[in-house]
């Protein structure tokens, strides 16, 4: 049976929760390190962590947007599209917190994926950005090819995203924002409609530059 997006929001904030309480244990009650989310493989002395895959895709400004983009950056990640009369509105609210909230913040941006590119034009997504307020050197929308924004959600960040004819905007996709460091690891996942997790991954986003020197 197909879980609710709902449902699986709030599995992965249980187990991010989870894995918080894991390491503050392990580490004696001190401030611990965001946990690592994915499959880790042990080579040797080494333990290599799961990455975001490369990537390519286009942002408002026409500019391609790549890994590279985020080299020595910390970002957030999530999926939407212009169209979804559901959650996302809450998302780009709660996104534009952490937009302003980050504003003097040199090594972090936020990257959001339509999941609907057919018609999420460039044109489109800079109309989208500039009614927000917001600016491509900090915040970048992407469009790109569909079967690859549906691969990188589902295998790199692990989000839903995907075409649902049975959902009234056609699509379904999770509320989650995904937060990465430096490397490309997920250290943090969150429900991106509510305020209270929005507000845990801002805490979240000024430990990671800690580990960081920042």
């Amino acid at each position: 049976m197909k879980k609710s997006v709902k449902e699986m929001s709030s599995k992965w904030v249980k187990i991010g929760a989870i894995a918080v309480l894991v390491f503050a244990f392990a580490c004696g009650g001190k401030e611990a390190r965001l946990p690592i989310f994915g499959e880790r493989v042990v080579q040797g002395t080494d333990t290599v962590y799961h990455q975001i895959a490369p990537f390519s895709f286009v942002d408002q400004d026409s500019s391609v947007v790549t890994n590279a983009t985020f080299a020595g950056k910390i970002y957030v990640a999530d999926f939407f599209f212009t169209t979804c009369r559901t959650i996302c509105p809450k998302m780009k609210t709660q996104m534009k917190r952490v937009y302003d909230a980050t504003a003097e913040l040199p090594d972090f941006l936020i990257l959001s994926h339509t999941i609907d590119p057919e018609y999420d034009t460039v044109g489109l997504l800079r109309d989208f950005a500039k009614r927000l307020g917001v600016e491509s050197k900090r915040w970048h929308f992407v469009t790109g090819v569909k079967d690859s924004i549906y691969r990188i959600a589902q295998t790199s960040y692990f989000a839903t995203a995907m075409e649902d004819k049975t959902e009234p905007d056609g699509f379904i996709h999770s509320g989650a924002f995904l937060l990465i460091d430096k490397a490309g690891h997920i250290r943090g996942k969150y429900d991106g409609t509510l305020k209270e997790d929005v507000d845990r991954m801002l805490i979240d986003i000024k430990r990671l530059r800690k580990e960081y020197g920042e």
